[in-house]
């Protein structure tokens, strides 16, 4: 079924739930999140009128992110919150307002199942999917802050080799914003492996009107953070997958010991939900 006007209930009993939790006991500081995990779709959507060809293309998920976010929560034992479903069908790290959330075209495709979308199908798809993942999301931080357990964000992504017919020369980048304090020393460490091109906020840039886990997540609350994007043609299988794991858990773990060395984690906890300019101005 591709009705635009969309089912009063999107989720059936046998749609799987669209927040998945790994390493919920993990002790790290670093809490871990996918928003492009997954890449199923609503049973009642059907397949949006596009073939398979495109619903494995870079357009409906972050290729092998998952594998990725997997292996590193388990290398730091840190807690991974992902979200099971396409970002096609809704885009959990887009702001509701833009039209980038239920996109009608991505990159050069036309999605047919998101042409003529109601305002009323629209806010079901944000309601049952992109709300209960960032509601998660926020429970853990609370939790963690109440339990005065760290919190440094790390969102990690996968971008496309090729996008639009030019070329990516980055084999990784870091994404932030607002945020002095990890960014910088993990651009540092990564360019010191000596042999990967490291993009700084490349391919992609954070900001308010382009991303949601970052800005809502980590810099309205005061916390350290960065996004992480990986070429998808280096995770495009098992090998990758691990090799990219396990150089994460390697660099995020020295510079976990180095935060809290520098007493920098501690500095930061307890602060609760603060304005965005606030947390520009502690940076």
């Amino acid at each position: 079924m591709n009705d635009a006007a969309g089912p009063a209930l999107l989720l059936s009993a046998e749609d799987v739930p669209p927040v998945h939790e790994y390493n919920t006991a993990g002790r790290s500081p670093f809490l871990l999140t996918c928003d492009h995990y997954g890449r199923l779709i609503p049973r009642v959507l059907g397949d949006l009128g596009l073939p398979e060809s495109e619903l494995t293309r870079h357009i409906a998920w972050d290729i092998g992110i998952a594998g990725v976010a997997e292996a590193l929560s388990k290398h730091l034992d840190a807690h991974l919150i992902v979200q099971r479903y396409s970002r096609l069908v809704v885009d959990c790290n887009r702001p509701p307002h833009v039209a980038s959330s239920i996109p009608r075209i991505s990159e050069a495709t036309t999605i047919p199942g998101n042409e003529g979308i109601s305002r009323e199908a629209a806010a079901i798809r944000r309601a049952q999917i992109f709300d209960p993942y960032h509601r998660r999301i926020d429970e853990i931080i609370d939790q963690r802050g109440n339990a005065a357990m760290p919190t440094v964000l790390v969102s990690l992504h996968s971008f496309t080799p090729v996008y639009a017919g030019i070329a990516r020369p980055w084999h990784i980048g870091t994404l932030y914003h607002r945020d002095k304090h990890l960014p910088p020393r993990l651009l540092q460490a990564l360019r010191a492996e000596g042999d990967l091109v490291v993009g700084d906020n490349e391919p992609y840039a954070v900001s308010d009107e382009t991303d949601y886990t970052i800005p809502v997540h980590g810099e309205a609350r005061g916390l350290m953070n960065t996004g992480i994007e990986i070429r998808q043609d280096l995770i495009s299988d098992p090998a990758g997958e691990k090799a990219w794991a396990d150089r994460l858990a390697r660099i995020l773990g020295e510079i976990g010991e180095m935060l809290r060395k520098q007493q920098l984690i501690a500095s930061r906890q307890g602060e609760g939900r603060v304005p965005l300019q606030l947390a520009a101005d502690r940076d």
